[in-house]
């Protein structure tokens, strides 16, 4: 009795059939494969063409008469870097910190401004003269030094300004004093304050100030409160007196003080010797012998000499403020800042 198939046994040729199917199976898969390298290989190709490729030539740009490239000048970039390292380095000269002298050189070379061995400070009234000025003055360095405009000039030769004075004429402006490299800070400021103590002139009448012709008012006005001192201790004998008498005793001392007598003091005073005399008897009875003592006469001349300073500047501000409409108020805030400032050694 032949036993019944079952559901598992194979069909007649089925192996066959596995087999074709396998080896058509394993045949296209091959073909799959072919084909998906065939399809890489270009990527991997066309990835690699550009390392295959001959290194190009730089193209470069034609030179004009002038030396510079063609299409340079119309990059804005290209004007920029000398004006950015001008005021690099206006502000490396001008500020407290002193810079290092390598930092000073590399600025200076990038800026086409040669290092002077002194410098002197230009400060205008008017700020948009400066720009004027600067084109007149090749060798001037152009900055904004506590918000001012203002030029530095290389000054070879610290007596000689003469150079200076043309270009200046008809411009109210303040010159600061020749110093060293490091102490252009310095200049700057007695600059500003010279400037402020002017009173602004127009048309013909505008002058430049130099303060080396201002070096005892300067350092006399550089702090309000030490000349009210000075003045207070000083001149406390006459504070009894009435206002005139006062001021005519002041006017008096002051001259015999700058003259050495009473002919001269009379002289500038334009009155009698014999009227000068009995103002100097009157003074002596406040002051004592102390009137023959060197030192107090030079804290004397000091005392008076900034009193009188500060009552011109009230004066001009009282001008100024009438004129303007609005109120004005002596700057006496002292300008050393960070360094000493140095005035001509002082």
């Amino acid at each position: 009795m032949t036993a019944t198939p079952t559901a598992t046994a194979t069909r007649p040729g089925q192996d066959d059939e596995d087999r074709h199917d396998g080896r058509h199976e394993g045949r296209r898969e091959d073909m799959r494969e072919a084909v998906r390298d065939s399809v890489r290989e270009p990527v991997r190709e066309s990835a690699r063409e550009p390392v295959r490729e001959p290194v190009r030539e730089p193209v470069r740009e034609p030179v004009r008469e002038d030396g510079a490239r063609s299409g340079q000048a119309d990059r804005p970039e290209s004007a920029e870097p000398p004006d950015r390292a001008r005021q690099d380095l206006f502000k490396a000269l001008t500020d407290d910190r002193a810079a290092s002298e390598a930092s000073l050189t590399q600025l200076a070379e990038a800026a086409g401004w040669p290092l002077p061995e002194a410098v002197r400070a230009i400060v205008l009234a008017t700020p948009g003269e400066t720009h004027q000025l600067a084109a007149v003055l090749d060798a001037a360095l152009p900055g904004v030094f506590a918000g001012r405009p203002c030029l530095l000039v290389p000054s070879p030769d610290p007596d000689t300004r003469a150079p200076l004075e043309p270009p200046l004429r008809g411009r109210t402006a303040a010159v600061g004093h020749a110093v060293p490299l490091r102490d252009t800070a310095s200049s700057l400021r007695w600059a500003l304050r010279l400037l402020a103590l002017t009173p602004a002139r127009a048309g013909l009448d505008a002058r430049a100030v130099f303060v080396d012709d201002h070096l005892s008012t300067l350092l006399l006005l550089q702090d309000e409160p030490l000349a009210h001192a000075l003045a207070a201790r000083w001149l406390r004998p006459l504070a009894d007196l009435t206002p005139r008498q006062s001021e005519r005793l002041e006017v008096t001392l002051l001259a015999w003080l700058e003259g050495g007598g009473a002919p001269e003091a009379a002289k500038a005073l334009n009155v009698h010797p014999q009227t000068v005399r009995y103002r100097m008897r009157q003074l002596e009875k406040l002051f004592g012998p102390g009137l023959r003592d060197p030192r107090t006469r030079f804290e004397l001349e000091m005392a008076l000499r900034s009193r009188r300073l500060m009552a011109q500047v009230r004066r001009q501000n009282a001008r100024v403020g009438r004129r303007t409409g609005r109120v004005v108020t002596a700057d006496f805030t002292p300008l050393v800042v960070g360094r000493m400032a140095r005035v001509n050694g002082l």
